[in-house]
């Protein structure tokens, strides 16, 4: 079996085929015109479209900038900010340059095939080996241009690289799809919310009018005061009494594994913080209004002072699953935003809350229906979303196996799979 070659950056390109984008001082703010030769930006690279941007060149700087114009099959590649997204441009692309973000490479497809590079240079591994993060922090940029154009690229024949490009590109559409249909169902929900959660579409078998249904009015509230706050110390990496804060809610739940613990005598500090299932968790500090549907609870539980739990005033009164979808809807997204029209709130009282009023169903069997439709809604993209996890795992598993040359697509008289 042919072992693998390696390739530097520059080699795997035709000659003069790698190119930095101009310095700013080439494409000024002044020298757009409404019309003519495109000019492509970062964000024509980050999220793979031509159709972004609004800045346009004449045609006399397109010839002055001829170095820098993009062709069909070209990639561009982002230099600075979101680094390292690179995007080939399609057959239909307009004509146009590079501004001074954009790094354009030509490559030598009788080297390397196209679709093969554009994984390659996706791969996690490759992105770790053109990237600067040496300042530290969130601080990276692309490595120097000398080092760039040496970086070394594994690859087999051009038939394997073919058939290793065709079987990740068999996974993309997979997950492709997979998100459309998401994104689908997440669109149905919203559809659906608005049409249930508002009255304008009745479930069969119910009447009566809705009315007028305060929270605070029908609730108790309730959050750890400031004198029983928890210091930094009283936060235990383990134990039988949970701590949840606002950083554990995720997806309308909460995150049981990313909880921190508290001492016996901490939870038993306040009972009316100790959680139950079915309770309603609202964050009132920080990010306000996150929500979060309190079920399968694994140990004893108790807030820091940066959550609310809501429940019945009266037991029974209400579903509270039904108040959970109202407040994880438009509807107190809308409320929150008035409350902070023109400032900006970073702590949530009970009394703000106290003028949050939503239309409800006559009876709880009506609002139970209500939350059990919009719940299975919830599961259903969940377990899509579990499933899109998956194929991203195998994914990254496929390319550490077929781009470093573990797992071989070849047939040994013909060279490829």
């Amino acid at each position: 079996m042919v072992k693998w070659d390696s390739i530097s950056l520059e080699d795997a390109c035709v000659p003069k085929g790698v190119v930095r984008g101009p310095f700013g001082g080439s494409l000024t703010k002044n020298i757009f015109v409404a019309t003519g030769y495109k000019v492509y930006e970062q964000r024509n690279a980050i999220y793979k479209s031509t159709k972004l941007g609004s800045y346009y060149i004449t045609d006399e700087k397109y010839r002055e900038m001829s170095r820098f114009a993009i062709l069909p099959g070209d990639f561009i590649v982002s230099c600075s900010g979101t680094i390292g997204k690179i995007y080939r441009i399609p057959q239909n692309a307009p004509k146009g340059v590079i501004n001074q973000a954009l790094l354009k490479l030509t490559i030598d497809e009788k080297k390397v095939d196209p679709t093969f590079f554009e994984k390659h240079f996706e791969w996690e591994l490759f992105q770790k080996s053109i990237i600067d993060d040496t300042q530290g922090g969130a601080m990276k940029n692309l490595v120097g241009m000398d080092i760039f154009k040496k970086t070394l690229l594994a690859y087999p024949l051009l038939p394997e690289q073919t058939a290793i490009a065709e079987a990740l590109s068999d996974a993309d559409r997979l997950i492709s799809s997979l998100e459309k249909l998401i994104a689908k169902k997440k669109a149905i929900k919203q559809g659906a919310m608005q049409e249930l959660l508002t009255g304008k579409k009745r479930l069969p078998g119910f009447i009566g009018e809705w009315g007028e249904f305060n929270l605070v009015a029908n609730s108790k509230l309730k959050a750890r005061i400031g004198w029983q706050g928890l210091t930094t110390a009283e936060y235990l990496s383990q134990g039988d009494y949970i701590l949840i804060t606002g950083t554990d809610f995720a997806n309308g739940k909460i995150e049981w594994s990313t909880c921190s613990y508290v001492e016996k005598k901490r939870y038993a500090q306040d009972p009316h913080i100790q959680i139950k299932n079915s309770d309603v968790l609202i964050t009132k500090d920080g990010t306000i209004g996150k929500v979060a549907f309190v079920e399968r609870l694994p140990k004893p539980a108790t807030l820091n002072s940066g959550v609310f739990v809501v429940r019945p005033l009266v037991k029974g009164s209400y579903s509270s699953r039904f108040v959970y979808h109202i407040l994880n809807s438009s509807i107190f997204v809308d409320f929150l935003s008035k409350l902070s029209a023109g400032s900006t709130i970073n702590h949530l009282y009970q009394k703000d809350i106290g003028g949050f009023s939503f239309s409800a169903p006559p009876t709880v069997e009506e609002q139970s229906a209500i939350a059990a439709i919009l719940s299975d809604m919830d599961a259903e993209i969940e377990q899509f979303e579990k499933k899109l996890s998956k194929y991203r795992l195998i994914k990254q598993g496929m390319m550490q196996e077929l781009l470093t040359g573990r797992i071989r697509l070849v047939d040994k008289k013909r060279g490829a799979r």
